[in-house]
């Protein structure tokens, strides 16, 4: 597992240890990254379920000026620590061990509104509407924000949700979804 591109590339993650996490395919990532914008200029992003914190550093690497991590398991909040010190980018994180859902509302009261949120939770293990939901009705995520969806490629999440809708629908390897939703 590897940084693609950016400031940070080449750079390699570690992993949390243990099979309570998956990792993000770095050719799944390098995929989804050329969709949602190769580079970027600032913004805020949201690693929910983070895991080693792939995707925020990846976010991060390419440009984006904070993310906030979030998962619930103590190793993975160990990972994502040791990610960030040994790349030198705490100062553009923030990290949380904590119930997904109930960060959002966490999210919500301190006002903060997202470019990018990242929802890659263990296969089968969650209701993406609900999420969705609460993203929708919390206002977390900013104008033209995107809210990446990563599921079990079986798992059919819908066209138009709300105030959102696809910008890119695709399967990897059979197994991996993903589904890309941009904000009206």
């Amino acid at each position: 597992m590897r940084v693609i591109a950016g400031e940070l590339k080449g750079r390699q993650l570690k992993a949390v240890p243990g099979r309570s996490t998956r990792p993000t395919a770095d050719k799944v990532k390098e995929a989804v990254f050329q969709i949602l914008g190769p580079f970027f200029q600032d913004g805020l992003c949201l690693d929910l379920f983070a895991g080693s914190g792939s995707l925020g550093i990846e976010a991060i690497s390419r440009g984006m000026e904070k993310c906030v991590f979030v998962d619930k398991h103590p190793k993975a909040i160990h990972t994502i620590q040791q990610n960030l010190k040994s790349f030198n980018i705490e100062q553009k994180a923030e990290v949380f061990r904590a119930d997904a859902y109930r960060a959002l509302h966490a999210a919500a009261k301190r006002g903060l509104r997202f470019d990018i949120i990242f929802l890659d939770p263990p296969y089968g293990k969650v209701d993406y509407m609900k999420f969705l939901n609460a993203i929708n009705e919390l206002e977390l995520l900013n104008s033209n924000g995107i809210i990446y969806c990563e599921h079990d490629s079986n798992e059919i999440l819908p066209d138009e949700h709300c105030n959102l809708s696809v910008l890119k629908k695709e399967s990897y390897g059979g197994t991996i979804g993903i589904t890309i939703y941009k904000k009206k």
